[in-house]
């Protein structure tokens, strides 16, 4: 039919370099000592952006996985069936070492990068990215237990992948369950409990409101012991072949995250082994929530790049009352400002990356304690309203699930609400800041770079001064944007282009900053930002 004839659309974006089109990532890669990695991240932008992993990754979103709670002989099996899109996804994401390729392979730049490798990943299809980060993750807390580390580190370094529950696999993936309904972020409320068996091995008993990604091999679990609140590391399987007590209760019905199942689970004298000290459970898995914290970041600075590069490529591609929507003035300040946040959040995360490396120095130890908590609050929570933005640039097709930014829209709250909501982060950061003043100072020196480049940084530096020794429960909210954006405009302003580091400050610090995107001050170079993008 002519009425089918079908023009001004734009054309898939597919079978591209995803990497090489990430200007902003690519500078970041290399300022941070990890260029040795460029032709590995090229393989990875090209598998991401074919069109196979793209489809991959909406049919993993659309056939969710399903709960097969039993056999059709009535005995309990507890498994999760996901589409084989996912299992290629995460077979392809471990070949590449987004999980744990930092610990495999240590050497300046080598967390830079894995996160630009997770970030390649997560920027098409984030679901699976959540087992790779508490794998990832897993390693440094099962340093508190030798004996586990020896038996479970292998393994979780190995980049073969096996979706399916069995004895003595050479590969593992590692998932956690701390919290319980009753006290969600307050796991010192946690009611299950933890009996020693004997040789060293402890029986659970409790529900666990959030049990990621269940079919992983081992789970990283709280529970209380006569000695307090402990931690342990619970197998699926264990040696002898037999299955554990691990009773999937339901699957949660989640907003978005939809390829990766979190579960319900309960344990009836499930065996599981102390890692650490008895009673030191939160303690334990400090650094183990420091990793995921900063992957938070990650995947929040993935979906950002998403939204920019889909609304970047329909205004290029779609006209409208005669201009290409690209050359339309007011569409430009919203993908300039777009890519600003884009950039900013990628600035702030592979910086943070570098930091964790293995020949970090002190203060950059320092720095990165209370920077990943501070990043982590403010990228996580700038990401759902600029996924809206991005999508609205789509107009009526963003709007659906068709193109990807409907799902990524959905995709953008949990990194907020993982691994600490907004409160729990921003109480975290007042602690470090009056317990840890190598912290504080490592990241007001981090500011202090930049100090001369900007009068308007120079001024809010001096503002974030004042703030941080007047600071308390009921202001820390504020005080943790200003710290976050404060150290987004440093990077920017030493690392970045003037046109982006000058619109940045402008926008965000300056007297003329609007409440949403596209509220730019006038005199930006705005082509120059959209030409990044």
């Amino acid at each position: 039919m002519p009425t089918h004839t079908v023009v001004n659309q734009a054309p898939p974006r597919v079978d591209l370099d995803e990497f090489a089109a990430d200007i902003p990532l690519r500078e970041a890669v290399e300022r941070y000592d990890a260029d040795w990695a460029i032709a590995d991240l090229g393989a990875v932008g090209r598998l991401v952006g074919s069109a196979g992993f793209q489809a991959d990754a909406e049919r993993a979103n659309v056939r969710e996985p399903q709960l097969r709670a039993f056999d059709r002989w009535g005995d309990r099996v507890d498994e999760v069936d996901y589409d084989e899109s996912y299992h290629r996804v995460l077979r392809q994401a471990v070949a590449a070492g987004a999980h744990t390729s930092a610990w495999a392979d240590p050497r300046p730049g080598a967390n830079v990068a894995r996160a630009a490798t997770f970030m390649l990943f997560a920027q098409v299809e984030p679901g699976h990215a959540c087992p790779v980060s508490m794998s990832h993750a897993a390693v440094p807390a099962l340093a508190a237990a030798p004996r586990l580390a020896d038996e479970w580190i292998p393994r979780l370094l190995s980049r073969e992948y096996d979706g399916r529950l069995g004895p003595a696999k050479p590969s593992a993936l590692f998932g956690m369950a701390m919290t319980e309904k009753q006290g969600g972020s307050d796991v010192r409320a946690n009611t299950t409990r933890a009996l020693a068996d004997g040789d060293g091995r402890w029986l659970l008993t409790g529900h666990k409101w959030f049990c990621s990604a269940p079919m992983s091999d081992a789970f990283l679990v709280l529970a209380q012991t006569a000695g307090g609140l402990s931690c342990f590391v619970v197998p699926r399987v264990l040696e002898d072949g037999a299955r554990n007590v691990f009773l999937i209760q339901r699957l949660k019905d989640k907003l978005g995250n939809r390829s990766n199942a979190s579960a319900e689970v309960e344990f009836d004298g499930t065996v599981g082994y102390l890692l650490g000290e008895e009673g030191r459970g939160v303690r334990t898995i400090l650094e183990m929530v420091d990793r995921t914290r900063l992957d938070c970041v990650l995947g929040t600075a993935a979906g950002m790049r998403q939204g920019v590069a889909e609304a970047a490529w329909h205004a290029r591609h779609r006209s409208a009352f005669g201009r290409r929507l690209v050359d339309q003035p007011a569409m430009t300040a919203v993908l300039a400002d777009l890519a600003l946040e884009s950039e900013a959040a990628t600035a702030v995360a592979l910086r943070l990356a570098r930091a964790h490396d293995d020949d970090a120095s002190e203060t950059d130890v320092a720095f990165r304690r209370l920077a990943t908590a501070v990043s982590k609050y403010w990228v996580c929570k700038r990401g759902p309203g600029h996924a809206y933005e991005a999508m609205e640039c789509l107009g009526g097709n963003g709007y659906t699930e068709a193109f990807p930014l409907a799902r990524r829209y959905r995709e953008q709250p949990v990194m907020a609400i993982w691994e600490g909501s907004g409160n729990v982060i921003a109480l975290d950061v007042l602690r470090a800041l009056a317990r840890e003043p190598a912290s504080a100072e490592a990241f007001d020196a981090e500011l202090a770079a930049a100090r001369g480049a900007n009068a308007v940084f120079d001024a809010h530096h001096d503002r974030v001064r004042r703030a941080v020794a007047a600071a308390d429960e009921s202001t820390v909210r504020s005080l943790v944007a200003a710290l976050a954006v404060g150290l987004q405009a440093s990077l920017l302003l030493r690392h970045a282009p003037a046109a982006v580091a000058d619109a940045f400050v402008a926008s965000r610090l300056g007297p003329d900053r609007g409440a949403l995107y596209g509220e730019l001050p006038a005199g930006l170079d705005l082509s120059a930002l959209v030409a990044r993008a």
